[in-house]
């Protein structure tokens, strides 16, 4: 049974910081690609950012230069470092692995908010 567990998520004035973590109990970490999304009250879950098993990575335009993915595939985790927080990031956080299925997180809310 293959488990993700985020963390790092909490409530942050604009232009904040934060970092997520995801650990995944897989034994090969480093085959998987791995992903961020989020879901804002009554939207969509909508792709993050992604980090592909090679280290490529992928940005939606709305964290373009704010967001950065990274992943350490000795500790079978991967971060999304979050800067220059506005009150529209603010949403739930999903932690996903992919390789020939998907797994997932079980969330972690951010708050954007003075």
């Amino acid at each position: 049974q293959v488990q993700l567990v985020e963390s790092g998520g909490g409530l942050v004035q604009p232009g904040g910081s934060l970092r997520l973590s995801c650990a995944a109990s897989v034994r090969i970490f480093s085959i998987y690609n791995a992903a961020w999304y989020r879901q804002a009250p009554g939207k969509q879950r909508e792709l993050v950012a992604r980090i592909t098993s090679g280290g490529s990575t992928k940005y939606a335009d709305s964290v373009k230069g704010r967001f950065t993915i990274s992943r350490d595939n000795a500790k079978n985790t991967v971060y999304l470092q979050m800067s220059s927080l506005k009150p529209e990031d603010t949403a739930v956080y999903y932690c996903n692995i992919a390789r020939l299925n998907d797994y997932w997180g079980q969330g972690t809310q951010v708050t954007v908010s003075s």
